[in-house]
């Protein structure tokens, strides 16, 4: 409930809603008692004149422990460590650009006409030039341009089967995904559905309620996914550790394809649509039309894996 004297004719909307008459003071006070919990973080660390982003931080993590973790792999499978940091280029290049291109490609097709500088660079030049940072990043572009700088990496740089890449590169992005959804979920973005209020997992999003509404409690999406990555990381570190399913290259890729698209297929549905959905069949939206084919190729790599299957002198063979 809304417990105040605030009349139309001081203020026009409340905080984060639009605007007001006249700037809100102390004796303006907007109490919401709720039975759901409120989530509206700062945006990130002040450091003087410069906010650390808690989204560009996530983004660190998710680079800076998957370069850590890939360094113990290759130890692991004795490895040349002179082979990581082209990995971890071509990774940081196929991620980004990836995410970036297949966002507009797949949401917003229009920016190629209205803002084309915007899908390559971090700026607008739609209503004059301001730098506004990456703002849409879809990781199904990320996975179809990894699938391609990895092709590149296996054959000109470690000279590799492509799926004993894929195999250990799967690892590492499940637990990237997880801090990527973390950072959505600090910028309070990619927000669920609306959920009953007295769910324990009833979130309100202010800095989203001017689009979806002021008291709207939702669905932590966000958090469900990341949740999931993280599950999804333990299970293929323990399959890569205590088995022998490293050795037969592409299975450990196959079954994170599977997992890691029907942990997004299923949580679409309790989303909000992102974006205009261009893609669509039935009731399903575009981030579950798209995960489906990478759902079956998981299954056909699978299947498939028994051919490519090597022993473990082959594995630790050192170049």
């Amino acid at each position: 409930m809304i417990d105040t004297d605030i009349t139309k004719d001081n203020i026009t909307t409340f905080k984060y809603a639009v605007k007001s008459a006249k700037p809100i003071s102390a004796s303006d006070k907007v109490e919401l008692e709720t039975p759901f919990k409120i989530w509206d973080p700062s945006k990130g660390i002040q450091l003087g004149p410069v906010t650390l982003h808690f989204y560009s931080l996530m983004f660190v993590f998710a680079f800076g422990f998957g370069y850590l973790l890939m360094t113990k792999i290759f130890k692991i499978d004795n490895v040349n460590q002179k082979y990581l940091e082209p990995l971890f280029t071509w990774t940081l290049i196929g991620t980004i650009l990836g995410a970036r291109l297949g966002h507009v490609i797949f949401y917003q097709p229009e920016l190629f006409k209205e803002d084309f500088w915007s899908v390559f660079l971090p700026i607008s030049t739609k209503n004059g030039l301001k730098f506004t940072g990456f703002s849409g990043l879809a990781s199904h572009g990320a996975t179809i341009a990894l699938i391609f700088t990895t092709l590149y990496y296996s054959f000109k740089i470690i000279k590799k089967n492509p799926f004993w890449v894929y195999d250990r590169l799967g690892i590492v992005v499940a637990l990237g995904g997880a801090f990527v959804r973390m950072g959505n979920f600090f910028n309070s973005e990619i927000v669920g559905k609306p959920a009953d209020p007295n769910s324990p997992f009833a979130l309100l999003f202010p800095q989203q309620s001017s689009e979806y509404g002021v008291t709207v409690p939702r669905y932590p999406s966000q958090l469900f996914e990341a949740v999931g990555y993280v599950a999804l990381f333990i299970l293929l570190w323990v399959l890569y550790r205590k088995t022998d399913k490293k050795y037969q290259q592409g299975w450990l890729f196959g079954l994170f394809f599977i997992i890691l698209w029907a942990i997004r297929f299923f949580v679409e549905f309790l989303k909000e649509p992102q974006g205009d959905e261009f893609i669509q069949i039935g009731s399903l939206n575009t981030g579950q039309v798209l995960s489906i084919p990478f759902m079956i190729a998981g299954v056909i790599i699978m299947i498939v894996s028994k051919k490519f299957k090597i022993t473990q002198a082959e594995n630790e063979k050192p170049e």
